[in-house]
């Protein structure tokens, strides 16, 4: 599948990030990639993943979830939902240790527990040695529970803006493969 073949779906974390962060440079290259609008101030799951159903319902080709930190768990809690829908894959990057590493973070309890079910959906989860909100080995166990490919980014930070990953072309070319075999 190519990219302009389906509604690419981009759920950023708490804040919604920087302008210059990857997924926000994603957006605006992919023509049919948006954000998924949320009110990224106050972590509200239940919230947050009714507008993920509801801008899925809204998509006119085959969805694909992209989601990086908060927003990565927030797609997680919402996939018992989509089960045999439009959904065909997930895109999951630093997603946050809310019990752990991020544990102060705001509205971190909201994302308590992380479900362990299967997506259901192919899946690829990217995490970094050296992430300050999660352990590698917490990400690698997720990715197993989710029965996501796990893809071990090296020392990389949290992924985002700060850690050097503006553009971030490594993981547009994971992301571009991934969708080359749905």
């Amino acid at each position: 599948m190519k990219a302009r073949e389906a509604d690419i779906l981009i759920h950023p974390g708490l804040f919604g990030g920087a302008p210059g962060n990857w997924y926000n440079r994603w957006t605006a290259r992919l023509a049919t990639a948006e954000t998924i609008e949320q009110d990224f101030s106050n972590p509200d799951l239940e919230m947050w993943t009714a507008n993920v159903l509801a801008a899925v319902h809204l998509a006119k080709r085959p969805v694909v979830l992209i989601g990086h930190s908060a927003g990565a768990l927030t797609l997680v809690h919402a996939a018992r939902h989509l089960a045999d829908g439009p959904v065909k894959a997930a895109f999951l990057v630093a997603p946050p240790d809310f019990e752990n590493g991020a544990a102060s973070l705001a509205g971190a309890q909201n994302f308590l527990p992380v479900p362990r079910d299967p997506l259901p959906f192919p899946s690829i989860l990217v995490a970094s040695r050296d992430d300050p909100y999660c352990d590698v080995a917490v990400a690698e166990d997720w990715a197993n529970a989710w029965g996501s490919l796990f893809i071990d980014a090296g020392n990389s930070g949290h992924l985002n803006d700060d850690s050097g990953h503006g553009p971030w072309p490594e993981g547009l070319m994971v992301f571009a493969r991934m969708m080359s075999r749905l």
